[in-house]
């Protein structure tokens, strides 16, 4: 039986990193997470809607900070301030930042469910997103590659 073809619409394909050549029933079999429900992983278009909520939550302080000060530089930039802090501090106190926490998600390790996240995932899961990777670039469990390179998942829940 020969692959179905695919185009570049499909986007890149990513192998799971616990996958172990076996392709998944559901995103985050191989990672023990459940199919649906609470501790399953969440969709892109909820992680992506969370990061618009946490964008314009950021925006409206910036627009605010800006109209008081012009010494940090224009709203965009701010903005890209804000959205960075926004991310360790609220992910390393509360594993979730508002817009995850609205929509129904957080950030779970996945090496010690039970385990908080920490400053220093948090930190570099942050960065790494603003900075680096794409958080749309996700792999055959789902899962970003920040989140990859951090050992966390956006779960629902």
């Amino acid at each position: 039986m020969s692959k179905p073809k695919r185009s570049w619409l499909d986007g890149p394909q990513i192998p799971a990193q616990f996958d172990q050549g076996q392709p998944s029933r559901w995103p985050g079999e191989a990672l023990g997470l459940p199919k649906e429900g609470p501790g399953s992983l969440a969709s892109v278009m909820r992680r992506a809607c969370g990061v618009a909520i946490d964008w314009a939550i950021c925006l409206g302080f910036a627009y605010l900070i800006h109209a008081f000060t012009g010494a940090l530089g224009g709203v965009s930039t701010i903005v890209y301030m804000l959205f960075i802090i926004l991310g360790i501090v609220s992910v390393t106190l509360f594993a979730r930042t508002p817009g995850q926490a609205l929509l129904g998600m957080g950030v779970a390790r996945i090496d010690v469910p039970s385990a908080r996240v920490g400053f220093w995932r948090a930190c570099a899961r942050t960065v790494g997103t603003a900075l680096i990777f794409p958080a749309v670039l996700v792999d055959a469990d789902g899962r970003g590659i920040h989140d990859r390179a951090t050992g966390t998942s956006t779960v629902r829940g």
